[in-house]
């Protein structure tokens, strides 16, 4: 997914300022496709630029900040995208890499991180079961949009998983034999798997 794509769904759903659309990604599409508030007025002036958004027309009103709509060349961009095919990528998150290199160097220290990440992912994890509460709760299951739900609920399984991924990882820390120091090296320690 590219930041243009976010932006012009964002849009799509309800036309904004800048201001209110950093606000808008820092409670929604920000979860899944973080952006600072300076790449967002960026990519806003170059969406302007190629004539895929404008600025709504209107007297300028004191006070009042620009806001942005999206042109048909903006909505023909984001269709054309959704429907294309798009490769998953590959996960590249640091913890795997240090629990590899904690296999070479030791898990002094390791301990503690762990706990921390685990306690970002609860964190997380609350935020999103209180939008969920808030946003879709079963009494109006019926007129709720399913697919901004199943988004929502993508955010949850994975927050999940990785609560009892960490949680495992800590417990093992923790067992006999994980000791601070190398578990193997020499000929063989490197399988180019996962886990050798």
């Amino acid at each position: 997914m590219s930041l243009p794509h976010a932006i012009l769904t964002a849009l799509l759903e309800k036309p904004s300022s800048g201001l209110e659309l950093t606000r808008r990604f820092d409670k929604s599409i920000g979860f899944f496709w973080p952006a600072t508030h300076q790449q967002i007025y960026r990519e806003l002036a170059k969406l302007e630029q190629v004539g895929q958004i404008r600025a709504i027309p209107g007297p300028p009103a004191q006070g009042r900040r620009k806001e942005y709509e999206v042109l048909p060349a903006g909505r023909a961009e984001l269709a054309g995208w959704t429907a294309g095919s798009h490769d998953p990528r590959p996960v590249r998150d640091a913890m795997l890499l240090r629990l590899r290199a904690a296999v070479v160097v030791g898990t002094d220290g390791l301990e503690a991180e762990v706990d921390r990440h685990l306690g970002l992912h609860r964190a997380q994890l609350a935020q999103y079961l209180a939008i969920e509460e808030h946003d879709f709760p079963p009494e109006r299951a019926a007129g709720e949009n399913r697919l901004q739900h199943l988004v929502l609920q993508a955010g949850i399984g994975l927050e999940t998983f990785w609560i009892a991924w960490l949680t495992e990882v800590r417990s093992t820390l923790g067992a006999p034999g994980t000791g601070g120091g190398p578990v193997r090296s020499g000929p063989g320690a490197d399988s180019g798997t996962a886990s050798g």
